[in-house]
């Protein structure tokens, strides 16, 4: 009887046990919380990094095909300046950021602001202005890009330049922009503008085809930059405590 009993009581502390361990290991995330908890941390970068840092004072990318001859050689780009935080859903606003096309997009997939800085290649001969757009998350971001892509042919919808009096990307009006593209970086849309420098008269830079792949360089490298900084991989999610941290 002693016996019996006493092998009921392991039996019934060995059920206990099982039941009281997952509450003392770690928490486990789903591949959902996963994601949301990624596309949060990753989501305050525009609020939590210093502008500096989101912009890089220099940026270094590789020159077109054309001027490719050396191995290894690499271009520089410089900041020139950094515009004052814009709302990407104000398309009629004198303050906007994005063309209309591209703030009705971004706003449909809920952006919260837009951030943007010109730059200046190591000639003085084309400005760039990069513009990140902050949304929600990943999948908001891929979803606006494609609808964004769909449109672009028809649209020209992109970010508008920011200029700085008494610099390069002085005369750098929206009406002189001649190369615009986007790239997608994480929870952000990367948008770039490219254009000459000085003020000579909009051309259609795809006649120049030398032209057109140094522009497209400078503009693809300093967005790339930027978006290595806003984009970088945040570890994955883990529990320090217990029980259920």
């Amino acid at each position: 009887m002693v016996i019996t009993a006493l092998v009921l009581g392991i039996v019934g502390l060995g059920i206990s046990l099982v039941g009281i361990a997952p509450r003392l290991l770690p928490r486990q995330f789903t591949t959902l919380q996963q994601r949301q908890i990624t596309d949060w941390e990753a989501g305050a970068r525009w609020r939590t990094l210093p502008a500096g840092t989101i912009f890089p004072a220099t940026v270094p990318y590789q020159p077109p095909t054309a001027l490719d001859d050396a191995t290894g050689l690499m271009l520089t780009a410089s900041r020139i300046g950094i515009a004052k935080q814009a709302s990407c859903r104000k398309a009629t606003d004198p303050a906007a950021a994005v063309d209309p096309a591209a703030a009705a997009v971004l706003a449909r997939h809920g952006c919260e602001a837009v951030l943007r800085a010109s730059y200046v290649d190591g000639t003085s001969s084309y400005v760039v202005t990069v513009g990140v757009a902050a949304l929600p998350g990943v999948a908001q971001v891929e979803a606006a890009n494609r609808e964004l892509a769909s449109d672009a042919a028809r649209t020209g919808a992109g970010v508008l330049t920011v200029q700085f009096a008494g610099t390069p990307a002085a005369k750098f009006t929206n009406n002189r922009r001649e190369i615009s593209g986007r790239a997608v970086a994480g929870s952000y849309l990367i948008f770039y503008t490219t254009g000459y420098a000085d003020d000579r008269p909009r051309v259609r830079i795809t006649d120049d085809r030398y032209g057109d792949a140094e522009m497209t360089a400078v503009g693809a490298g300093v967005a790339q930059a930027v978006g290595k900084v806003l984009g970088a991989p945040v570890p994955p999610a883990r529990c320090p405590g217990t029980p259920g941290c």
